[in-house]
């Protein structure tokens, strides 16, 4: 019989369950798009609504390995988010102010 996370929780060492809780911070800040949009609670139907594009367009972006910057940014902020971009060096974090331009390429 399957046990409840929390009963699985209590047997648990103080060390093993602040690994876990790293581990879930970092996967909260790793999705692909198709994740992200899902964990929004969006179909894709409804993202194309917003996009003013097909569902098989959207199927396509989430799919894709490479995107332009501004289909991607339009993605994001039809999700209501903002896309931005940032380049890490072992000195530290640079934001890249480039992209800025909404007038990139269109998707």
């Amino acid at each position: 019989m399957s046990k409840p996370i929390s009963e699985l929780r209590k047997g648990m060492s103080k060390e093993r369950l602040e690994r876990i809780a790293k581990k879930t911070e970092a996967l909260k800040k790793e999705m692909a798009l198709q994740e992200l949009r899902q964990a929004l609670n969006m179909t894709q139907a409804e993202l194309a609504e917003k996009l003013h594009v097909n569902q098989a367009a959207v199927s396509k972006y989430e799919n894709q390995s490479d995107l332009y910057i501004s289909t991607l940014r339009r993605i994001l902020s039809s999700m209501g988010g903002e896309l931005r971009i940032t380049a890490h060096f072992a000195e530290g974090d640079v934001v890249i102010n480039q992209f800025h331009d909404a007038n990139l390429e269109p998707a």
